[in-house]
């Protein structure tokens, strides 16, 4: 990949990665609840989601499933019931507060592996994301060249500037609100916020074709 083609990869992952969705929204989710450095977990989850999606795209699976009508279909819904199940979730959570009341020994940090894993799920449910990707991709993938330095490059740049906005842009920019979370009000008013904002995203892909 020659350094001119980079660097338009490099431009266009950036525009993309500060493009709001589901995985903007579960990083600002993450560090209001779990805090700024722990929501590194759930972005990880994300990136490794964007990998899974490059792979599809380069064994020809992403064609498969941008031409089944059933196969996106069933992915589409798949992800927006996903996401309507973390909105509600979100907006049935009970403030920390009133349970600590209840018991001041209760650990209510999520572990990394369910942040990871909900991150993960939140990315790989995005049919969209393979059809982005499938159009994406050969823009930058020059098929007279090596394959897998290629791919390398494109994975390495996308997770990276994605890990960069994700952390350093929209969890840093849900840090000021971290003071709500210290009331029950303030909790339920960011969890239904950002559970409405789950619901919408779901909204989103079952109604936009």
């Amino acid at each position: 990949m020659s350094l001119a083609v980079w660097f338009s990869l490099l431009t266009a992952c950036v525009v993309i990665s500060f493009t709001p969705g589901a995985g903007a929204i579960n990083t600002m989710s993450n560090a209001l609840s779990q805090g700024w450095r722990r929501s590194i977990w759930g972005i990880v989850g994300q990136q490794l989601a964007l990998i899974v999606h490059v792979a599809i795209v380069a064994a020809g699976l992403g064609l498969v499933v941008s031409q089944s009508e059933v196969l996106f279909t069933v992915i589409r819904y798949a992800g927006a019931a996903y996401l309507l199940f973390l909105g509600l979730r979100l907006i049935l959570t009970k403030p920390a507060s009133a349970e600590l009341d209840v018991d001041p020994d209760i650990d209510l940090r999520e572990g990394h592996w369910s942040m990871i894993r909900r991150g993960f799920w939140v990315n790989l449910l995005n049919p969209k994301a393979i059809v982005f990707f499938l159009a994406f991709i050969p823009q930058f993938i020059r098929l007279d060249e090596p394959q897998l330095p290629q791919y390398l490059t494109l994975i390495l740049t996308v997770t990276v500037v994605d890990v960069l906005v994700m952390w350093g842009f929209f969890a840093t920019a849900a840090r000021p609100f971290r003071r709500l979370t210290r009331s029950a009000t303030g909790q339920r008013t960011l969890n239904s916020i950002f559970g409405a904002l789950f619901i919408a995203v779901a909204a989103l892909l079952v109604f936009l074709h």
